[in-house]
């Protein structure tokens, strides 16, 4: 089973189209258990995520593959290494494990920064000494990887790639990173849920972008198929990809994830992507009116 379960819902209200908010203890709980039941066994947190780390850690994560990640550094952080290991130390408290599968870094620009070699020093440390299996990034825009790329040696990279966003492909970064033997986690395989949002409930902020709405509803009612599928199968048809990361707001949406992603695929995709960093980056979406 390449999916991973996103747990940002697990301690925020997240994502476009989340209308429940932040997911109960009592419904996470019910989740996991069922995402384990079906073969997933790696799940995507973060020190950001609120509550995320505590709500596993309560339901308890012995013997499954936890990735979480450190949050921007400071602008004046005068002991990276100390800063690294407090985030981490309590992050695992929080999580109640001895060693984590992955740690990645929130914003691979810090890694760019006055600190950055430091940065990557003293994660490294936390892999040799055995509390951590990989460490990596979470990037926004594969042109940050041509930064980072020759100077640092990651083990994980957590990227966008969706029907919409195809960058990491475009730019023939999905290959170059499989080449190098990267592990590669993919995200946002809904664009946050906005590829599942019947075309009248999507916001009006993203009206600019129309033909591509008309275009992807239109071949969805040509092809009678369901959206999530649709989505699901693009990102699962390319073998680069060792982990697509979902989220969902409960345990029916899960359920209808997995039953979606484990149904023979489908082969043929609509025309949809877009090079718009406006709409490609959710981060973005706050700048639009």
């Amino acid at each position: 089973m390449k999916l991973a379960l996103g747990t940002a819902q697990f301690g925020l209200n997240y994502g476009i189209a989340n209308h429940g908010g932040q997911v109960s203890l009592t419904e996470a709980k019910k989740m996991m258990k069922f995402a384990v039941s079906q073969g997933i066994y790696t799940f995507d947190t973060a020190i950001d995520y609120g509550d995320s780390e505590a709500c596993l850690g309560e339901i308890g994560v012995q013997n499954l593959k936890v990735i979480t990640k450190l949050p921007p550094l400071p602008l004046v952080c005068n002991d990276v290494n100390r800063w690294v290991m407090e985030n981490i130390t309590r992050s695992m408290l929080r999580l109640g494990c001895r060693e984590l599968y992955g740690l990645m870094l929130h914003r691979s620009t810090d890694l760019q920064g006055e600190s950055g070699l430091q940065l990557y020093k003293a994660i490294q440390s936390l892999k040799i000494e055995g509390l951590v299996n990989k460490i990596g990034v979470s990037i926004y825009s594969p042109t940050e990887l041509d930064a980072i790329f020759p100077k640092f040696c990651l083990d994980i990279i957590q990227a966008p790639f969706n029907l919409v966003d195809q960058r990491l492909l475009i730019t023939g970064w999905l290959n170059r990173l499989k080449n190098s033997g990267i592990e590669i986690h993919t995200r946002s395989c809904f664009l946050q849920g906005l590829l599942l949002m019947p075309k009248k409930e999507i916001p009006k902020k993203f009206l600019r972008w129309n033909s591509l709405w008309n275009h992807w509803d239109i071949w969805l009612t040509e092809n009678h198929f369901p959206a999530s599928k649709v989505c699901l199968d693009f990102v699962q048809s390319f073998n680069q990809i060792d982990q697509i990361v979902v989220g969902a707001d409960n345990l029916t949406q899960l359920e209808q994830i997995v039953k979606v992603a484990t149904e023979p695929p489908y082969r043929i995709f609509p025309l949809i992507s877009s090079n718009d960093e406006y709409l490609v980056n959710p981060s973005n979406w706050k700048y639009l009116e």
